[in-house]
């Protein structure tokens, strides 16, 4: 029987309330959260890899295209790293919409992601949470709401209005869900290495924005900007107590956004100019999250 390491009691709480502070009040992480050193298959030898996780992972629009319903890419971040890490075998589950639901649920033709694990897998990279907190219906409401008043901040208005942040708590609620799949991961495949990737920087990191081009209002730049730090803040609190490793991209891709011009961005804007989904990464995008997990990978396991 595999152990699965789960907090309880006051530890668990404690826990909890320390990513649920970190979500609503967008504390910066202190210190490093440090994973205990395991064995890892090193040059030469045996590497069953794995890929779980949403759109981000998958590569919609990415040249090229190798399965219809998930939108999934042979140039995704997850293909890049299988190749230059020489794995032995390389399963990538990736799904566009996938949500931490579909680790134990079929996804149209995909099988449960948590499937495509087993005691013999090495490698196991997980990006999953955005779509729990509800990117693509955030960027939706945000843009309608841009015209009533485009210098101001409408959608963070909009969200705060019964007196909280509806997106801060919705972050905290999905710490447990993301802890229940990294749980699952480890259960499933006891012996492998578990990365959690972040998700890159959309907006500009100065947090000025650039409507129309990329129609938020000018006063919540800022505000989705925040957002989004706080759900990679939460990702990295739950891999630490889940004997993870973080994976940060948001920091290397800082400066390639989705309001730069066409030739500097790795993420595509609402309306892509190159092949990728709306407010998503390009090919260049998917190379620099490869880059962030190989450096990962290259440090060895304890360090974060």
């Amino acid at each position: 029987m595999v152990n699965e390491t789960r907090p309880r009691g006051a530890s668990r709480r404690r826990r909890r309330a320390a990513v649920l502070g970190a979500a609503l009040g967008g504390c910066a992480l202190a210190a490093g959260v440090t994973t205990p050193a395991a064995a890892h298959p090193g040059p030469g030898r045996h590497l069953a890899y794995v890929a779980l996780g949403d759109s981000y992972t998958s590569g919609p629009a990415i040249p090229e295209q190798v399965d219809a319903n998930c939108r999934r890419s042979d140039r995704n971040y997850p293909s890049l790293v299988a190749a230059q890490q020489q794995a032995t075998t390389f399963t990538d589950v990736s799904c566009s919409g996938a949500t931490t639901a579909e680790m134990w649920q079929a996804q149209g033709t995909n099988k449960p992601q948590l499937d495509a694990l087993d005691r013999d897998t090495d490698l196991v990279t997980v990006q999953i949470g955005g779509n729990d907190v509800g990117f693509g219906s955030i960027i939706g409401t945000c843009a309608r709401l841009s015209v009533q008043d485009p210098a101001g901040n409408p959608c963070e208005r909009s969200y705060n209005a019964s007196g909280y942040d509806q997106l801060a708590v919705t972050i905290a609620e999905t710490a447990p869900k993301v802890d229940r799949v990294l749980r699952a991961v480890h259960a499933r495949a006891p012996h492998a290495r578990v990365v959690v990737v972040g998700y890159p920087d959309l907006l500009p990191d100065d947090g000025v924005g650039c409507f129309p081009a990329v129609p938020f209002a000018q006063g919540d730049f800022p505000y989705l900007r925040d957002t989004e730090k706080r759900v990679n803040l939460m990702l990295r609190l739950v891999a630490g107590w889940n004997r993870a490793e973080y994976v940060d991209t948001y920091g290397p891709t800082v400066g390639h956004d989705m309001c730069k011009a066409p030739a500097d961005r790795w993420i595509e804007p609402l309306q892509p100019a190159a092949p990728a989904a709306p407010a998503h990464p390009n090919a260049q995008g998917e190379q620099a999250m490869a880059r962030a997990v190989l450096d990962r990978l290259a440090q060895g396991r304890g360090r974060d």
